[in-house]
């Protein structure tokens, strides 16, 4: 098999450009940290970045895509726990969440995102995978507690999961009363002692 042949200076050119998408990309995530979806515009990701428009459009063709590969950057993966009882598995899963929606930036962005997704079908997409990321860990241990005999076999997984965080998200963005731990404690009380 003959030998690929490099051109020199090659590998220094894919550093470059690794260097130069990937401050694109944290640029992009710092605006949309700040300002929401709206807030983010490619003049100002290159002005910031110092990378020149057209070697942002070289690799996001509109400002859509940038936006979309920003954006799933907020795929947070949650330790699942294990305590070895559904109720402090969710309370610790449960405050993780809590911690997200307290962080300044996370609880900016989320809001901007939902509402573009009502418009734009591939923001859309992207907030569900989101989203499903996010409450992957409740569904692994709500499962894990069917096994164990904990919860009845019919009970749905989906209905525990928004008795959790269903409430959560009301406080933050509507009542904004205080996301702490006694009401962390309390409404996982009564999403286990409803499944059951």
């Amino acid at each position: 098999m003959p030998k690929k042949t490099v051109k020199p200076g090659t590998d220094r050119a894919d550093d470059r450009v690794r260097r130069s998408k990937e401050a694109v990309l944290e640029t992009t995530y710092q605006l949309l940290m700040e300002a929401g979806l709206a807030g983010v515009s490619v003049d100002e990701v290159s002005r910031r970045s110092g990378v020149a428009k057209t070697t942002i459009y070289r690799h996001w063709p509109s400002r859509t895509a940038l936006l979309l590969d920003a954006c799933s950057r907020m795929a947070l993966k949650f330790d699942i726990p294990d305590t070895g009882h559904l109720r402090g598995d969710l309370v610790e899963l449960a405050s993780s969440i809590v911690a997200l929606l307290r962080s300044k930036n996370f609880s900016s962005v989320l809001p901007s995102v939902i509402d573009a997704a009502e418009r734009d079908e591939q923001v859309a997409a992207l907030h569900s995978r989101i989203h499903a990321e996010h409450m992957a860990p409740l569904y692994v241990v709500i499962e894990r507690a069917r096994q164990r005999g904990e919860l009845p076999r019919h009970c749905l997984a989906a209905e525990i999961v928004a008795a959790v965080v269903g409430p959560l998200f009301y406080r933050r963005w509507f009542s904004r009363e205080p996301l702490d731990d006694a009401f962390v404690r309390a409404i996982v009380d009564r999403a286990v002692s409803g499944s059951r």
